[in-house]
């Protein structure tokens, strides 16, 4: 046996190319073309529904370009993460590679269409207020192609050298980057970067990822060790290309299974934050509001708009007598400066949910309301919402007035914080597709070169258990986490724990790409974001 078909010992490599015919491929490219030609048709056809008509053709394909960008990041995120997800089935040979992709990509599918979206706004609170609020200017082009491309470049030099990668993590330092550039390029206003306190919390996640799967991996592999020393076929590797008993297999499967439907959930919606940033500075008519909030649920909206701008005007101290255009100036230069706990700001803050209330009143959906007040209202119901939540830390209200304006941030949220149906189908689509085409280098690394013996069905299976739990509640509390950094580090935890030794060199690459990927990112992006500030 050869060592490329043998790595540990006598067991084989699975077969990785099995079922790669011709007619995959077709089907592979068909699957390709109908999503790109389903992308574009419900743009068009929400274009058409908003009555967006006036859109010029630069513009037109500005949109198209920045659309297909963001799904080859989601594209190449599958690449990386989708990847780990498959990896200890095909390695146990409980599914053939090209099964196993296929049945990844199809439940990161359901994940990320039932996944809630606190994921991807909460990615996007670390990019500047300003830049937000003007998406559809130049500045917010540059950031959006830059802090993508640069997400991607790496992600693809990661691959290419066969170094699992966190594509959160090399976002994230994307989005840092262009802060970072964003407030160079602008010396007069020394906060116009990132947040920083909403990054040291995406920091803690990231930070968690690795140690919580080493440590749980390590203390589960434990616990199966002392619970089921009978069977001690779940603590061999298999032999040759034979799958193992029925019971581990199932096992194996439904932890993949669980896996690639929680990262659907939580990875997925980071390329779906940006996606609706892009939407939104181009065509603000058809997705700056969510036009699908029924009437039915106006008067209560605007019921707790009034509630909030009471709990405003009660803190503002007479602060209150100015126009909505410098309560807006008023309410971003606080957040920029997150220095929002004050009786001017709250006097802002009150005339601004005063005229939602308005608004939402007059023409009683928000469909209804005109394409020239849209943007006006949808930067007025961001700059209440973040305003609130900043304040949620700063400010001490009473237990009755901050559940009266959690709930207003609630339904701020829900007209401003959404994601269409098509969007979740085109990223899952360009996820899954990503797995397929990819898949390989990560998957020999993660089954092959982590640990100095063959993966076996225990392994496995501990991995994937603490990469499903903890991906999954890091999803229900809105937090990005890496799933490759959860589960590679899990194997890991369990190559420790079975005593089968690690490749350090291996580990070393991992943990230098984990320290580098953060600055890189950083300066790519921020480089990119300079360039393009001047080409938009």
């Amino acid at each position: 046996m050869s060592d490329t078909s043998a790595p540990h010992g006598h067991y084989m490599r699975p077969r990785m190319n099995a079922g790669e015919t011709p007619a995959f491929r077709l089907f592979f490219l068909s699957i390709l073309a109908l999503a790109l030609a389903f992308v574009g048709y419900s743009v068009f056809a929400d274009l058409q529904a908003a009555g967006e008509h006036g859109i010029a053709v630069g513009a037109f394909a500005l949109l198209g370009l920045a659309l297909v960008i963001a799904l080859a990041f989601e594209f190449v995120n599958g690449f990386h993460d989708t990847a780990n997800a498959v990896a200890t089935v095909i390695y146990t040979n409980s599914l053939p590679p090209l099964v196993a992709v296929v049945w990844s990509g199809m439940w990161n599918l359901f994940g990320v269409l039932v996944s809630s979206g606190a994921v991807a706004y909460s990615v996007i609170t670390l990019l500047p207020v300003e830049l937000i609020l003007q998406v559809g200017s130049g500045a917010g082009y540059a950031m959006i192609f830059a802090l993508l491309i640069a997400a991607i470049i790496w992600n693809l030099a990661t691959w290419a050298v066969g170094i699992p990668n966190s594509s959160s993590h090399a976002l994230i330092g994307s989005i840092m980057g262009v802060g970072i550039a964003n407030q160079l390029m602008a010396p007069a206003a020394a906060t116009y970067g990132v947040d920083w306190g909403q990054a040291r919390k995406v920091f803690a996640s990231l930070l968690f990822s690795p140690i919580c799967g080493f440590i749980l991996s390590f203390a589960l592999l434990w616990i199966f060790r002392l619970a089921l020393r009978r069977h001690k076929s779940l603590f061999q590797a298999p032999e040759g290309h034979k799958p193992p008993p029925g019971w581990i297999r199932g096992l194996l499967i439904f932890t993949c299974t669980g896996v690639s439907f929680f990262h659907g959930g939580n990875d997925g919606q980071k390329g779906m934050g940006l996606i609706m940033l892009i939407l939104i500075g181009a065509a603000p008519t058809a997705y700056a509001l969510n036009r699908a909030m029924p009437e039915s649920a106006m008067p209560a909206f605007v019921q707790s708009a009034d509630r909030a701008a009471g709990v405003f005007h009660a803190h503002a101290n007479g602060a209150d007598q100015i126009g909505v255009e410098a309560a807006r100036s008023l309410v971003t230069d606080a957040l920029r400066n997150k220095n929002a706990a004050q009786p001017g700001v709250y006097g802002a803050l009150a005339v601004i949910s005063d005229d939602i209330s308005h608004s939402v009143a007059s023409y009683k959906t928000l469909e209804a309301i005109p394409a020239s007040q849209v943007s006006n209202v949808r930067t007025d119901m961001y700059l209440v919402s973040d305003a609130i939540r900043t304040l949620s830390k700063d400010a001490a209200f009473s237990d009755g007035d901050a559940g009266t304006l959690k709930t207003f941030m609630g339904k701020l949220n829900a007209g401003t914080r959404f994601i269409p149906i098509w969007v979740k189908i085109a990223v899952a689509v360009a996820l899954g597709m990503g797995t397929m085409v990819g898949w390989k280098r990560i998957v020999v690394t993660v089954g092959e070169k982590i640990g100095k013996t063959h993966l076996n069905y225990a392994q496995g299976a501990s991995a994937e258990l603490v990469a499903m739990g903890t991906i999954g509640l890091a999803e229900g509390y809105g937090m990005p986490v890496s799933t490759t950094h959860i589960l590679s580090s899990g194997v890991a935890g369990t190559m420790s724990a079975q005593g089968s030794g690690l490749q350090w060199s291996t580990l070393r690459n991992m943990a230098m790409a984990w320290i580098v990927t953060l600055p890189a990112a950083m300066l790519i992006s921020g480089v990119l974001f300079f360039i393009l500030r001047h080409v938009f």
